[in-house]
């Protein structure tokens, strides 16, 4: 049995402090919380889905599913925090970008009510620079998986 089935092993971390590591607010802040932080090495996210997200407007009006992109994007963002964190970053002088995203798949629609765990391990990094692989699921399902890789940037 893996850790990710029997419970987090490093510590969680609460929406304020999630709002403190990234600079993404609403509509596009797409991390709730986190938890089993290993610094440098893991991360698991966590995004509850609710009816009222803007996107189940369009992405469809009679059929909801979370666009696969922003389930990327969350995996990005989960990552982010576990950089930001690990970097312990200057968020306001510093912003984290994806600079690239390979291997996506999308294996399960999400759906309004559904919980994303997104596990998100760091393959490598070198300095500012990450490159992690993603997996998010809803219960035990897949629902996407990709490789991506982000650095810090000063803010111009």
């Amino acid at each position: 049995m893996s850790d990710t089935e029997t419970g987090p092993i490093g510590p969680s971390i609460d929406y304020a402090e999630v709002l403190r590591r990234i600079p993404h607010r609403y509509p596009l802040l797409l991390v709730d919380r986190a938890e089993d932080y290993r610094p440098h090495e893991r991360i698991i996210g966590i995004k509850n889905v609710s009816f009222n997200e803007p996107f189940f407007q369009g992405h469809f009006p009679n059929n909801p599913v979370m666009p696969g992109v922003l389930i990327v994007e969350a995996m990005g963002q989960t990552g982010a925090v576990l950089m930001s964190k690990s970097l312990n970053a200057d968020v306001t002088g510093k912003t984290i970008f994806f600079t690239s995203i390979g291997e996506a798949k999308f294996r399960s629609p999400v759906r309004p009510g559904d919980t994303l765990r997104m596990v998100v391990d760091v393959l490598r990094h070198r300095g500012d620079v990450f490159k992690f692989r993603g997996v998010a699921f809803v219960e035990s399902r897949v629902a996407a998986e990709a490789e991506f890789t982000a650095m810090v940037v000063e803010n111009s």
